[in-house]
């Protein structure tokens, strides 16, 4: 068992304690636990027994526990919580917004136990009616509730794209010498999937016959030419058969969204489907340069393929730095020089270390005397690692007023500063500008971070006016992130080629927190190649020289140089 998995059962059993209203101090010693196993720089399992009882936030009790999981792989008196509490509760636990003594009320006073229950009651104004909630709590807890029911059978792109491909090499071994390919979604690399779909030139008997044998697949439905499977009790999957000479028309006509399928075919394209010999056929029929399956959104890429103009979008293999990452400093996982040593094995010529700023005390924030001692090491590690530099930087938060999280005179230490909105998050779309837009207009403001603050899947981020926060970047010269991490992936690949069009450059930022976060810029990568971003529009492909050439004659622009 891992630290995350002992950290976890802490946690829960934590909420679970204070649920059914037991000691808060014995709820806090395993909340307190937690948090301090997550941080450990060693496994458990690899620490001595002695070592394990003298370690900072670990207690008789909860050392005792800790060597039961890793004797056992239990947590007896974990199960015991879990026993009595109702399965309706544990689910009601993944709302954001209710945390365990309001949870035990509406479990208590309104003898809800699932969430269905729970929804059922804010549509009745019962939560009104108890201590400590009202009118926004309850509308609050309604929305996410309807968020949650919502997106419960989705999942991000990353999540199961290793599932998606394997599955399709398993699928034509298992089905050669017929046709097989990925299609739908997960072939254009949407951010979120509903289901993984594959068009298979087999007859619907003999697809049938063979998934049945694969582990983990149930069927669901079957109209004769497609099946519709669920993988594991989770996720998806969808079946289609074809006849072999139909298959390049049928993948054509599954892979694109409705939108562009509506364009090409107004455009008299269905006449070029039949008796295709591959998908670089169809297009060529059709005076157009070949669309690879992730620009097919029915935007403007039929269009440029037909004039020639379609952009050599960017890829993974085109950043040539990490911007944007996260030392222990702060949150981080690894040491500075642990990051640096990292990026520079990995090819990477740079690392922007922006680790958090002091408002962000949660996530131990930079003090304006902590930015003096990490400039030092930063300087050594320079020299030390030459070429590979790492450039100063800090993610300040954007506060309340729009204003940095430190004054001009500190600010005018870092090469430069990624402003981003961590507090507050519920803000109306009017807040939400005002506070952003001063932040876009301070001349220390290189990089505007994950702009709408969403959890993709969780939370939806405050609203934003994407055109008039553009404009803005613009303006001011502001580079807009895209947040590269998977849950984030902020800005939307939609409002790229609007950024395009306005001269605004991209940075594909992984948001690392660790060293294994690098990986990240991949899903960055394929979300900005949706909306034409080329390594030329993307500041993190700028090599190590041509970054502080932009960076000084921004400064010296912006008159910020001394």
């Amino acid at each position: 068992m891992d630290n995350y998995s002992i950290a976890d059962n802490f946690s829960l059993l934590s909420k679970l304690m204070d649920i059914h209203g037991e000691n808060s101090f014995k709820a806090k010693s395993f909340a307190s636990a937690a948090f301090t196993i997550e941080k450990l720089p060693s496994q458990l399992k690899d620490t001595s027994r002695e070592d394990i009882f003298r370690i900072k936030g670990i207690g008789e009790s909860t050392g005792k526990s800790i060597l039961e999981m890793l004797d056992t792989q239990q947590f007896p008196l974990l199960n015991q919580y879990l026993e009595k509490t109702p399965a309706g509760i544990l689910e009601i636990m993944k709302i954001k917004g209710l945390g365990p003594k309001k949870i035990a009320t509406i479990w208590k006073e309104l003898e809800v136990e699932s969430m269905g229950e729970l929804l059922y009651a804010c549509n009745e104004n019962r939560l009104m009616l108890l201590k400590g909630f009202g009118a926004k709590t309850q509308e609050s807890v309604k929305q996410n509730i309807e968020f949650y029911l919502a997106n419960r059978h989705r999942f991000l792109y990353a999540e199961v794209a290793t599932i998606g491909h394997n599955l399709e090499k398993q699928l034509q071994e298992l089905l050669a010498p017929a046709n097989v390919s990925v299609t739908g979604a997960f072939r254009r690399h949407s951010i979120i999937i509903d289901e993984i779909e594959f068009l298979i030139a087999a007859p619907a008997a003999t697809i049938t016959a063979h998934l049945s044998t694969l582990p983990g697949f149930s069927l669901l439905t079957d109209n004769g030419q497609h099946q519709v499977w669920q993988l594991d009790g989770k996720l998806k999957i969808i079946t289609h058969s074809c006849n072999a000479g139909d298959f390049y028309a049928q993948l054509f006509a599954t892979t694109g969204s409705a939108a562009f399928i509506d364009k090409f075919n107004a455009a008299g394209g269905a006449a070029f489907l039949s008796g295709a010999s591959t998908e670089e056929t169809i297009f060529s029929a059709a005076g157009m340069d070949y669309i690879p399956p992730f620009l097919r959104e029915g935007h403007n890429e039929l269009s440029l393929a037909r004039e020639h103009q379609l952009p050599e979008v960017i890829t993974a293999t085109d950043i040539k730095g990490i911007i944007h990452s996260h030392s222990n400093w702060s949150d981080g996982e690894s040491s500075l020089e642990e990051m640096a040593l990292a990026a520079k094995a990995q090819g990477f010529e740079y690392l922007v270390i922006s680790d958090h700023s002091r408002s962000a005390f949660y996530a131990n924030g930079l003090s304006i005397e902590r930015i003096v001692a990490q400039h030092t090491e930063i300087e050594a590690l320079n020299k030390k690692l030459a070429p590979f530099r790492i450039f100063k930087s800090i993610e300040a938060d954007i506060l309340n007023d729009g204003t940095l999280d430190y004054p001009d005179e500190i600010l005018a230490k870092f090469d430069l500063v990624i402003a981003s909105v961590h507090s507050n998050l519920k803000m109306t779309e009017e807040k939400a500008m005002a506070r952003l837009l001063k932040a876009i207009e301070n001349p220390y403001t290189t990089i505007l971070g994950h702009m709408t603050g969403r959890l993709l899947l969780s939370r939806s981020g405050y609203p934003v006016n994407h055109k008039a926060i553009i404009d803005a970047c613009a303006a001011h010269q502001v580079v807009i992130e895209l947040n590269a991490h998977p849950r984030r992936l902020d800005i939307d690949w939609t409002w790229l080629p609007y950024a395009l069009e306005k001269k605004v450059l991209i940075s594909i930022d992984p948001d690392a927190h660790s060293i294994g976060g690098f990986k990240d810029i991949h899903y960055g990568a394929l979300a900005a190649q949706k909306g034409g971003i080329t390594k030329t529009n993307n500041l993190s492909s700028y090599t190590v020289d041509m970054l502080d050439n932009y960076l000084q004659q921004r400064r010296q622009q912006k008159n910020m140089l001394p």
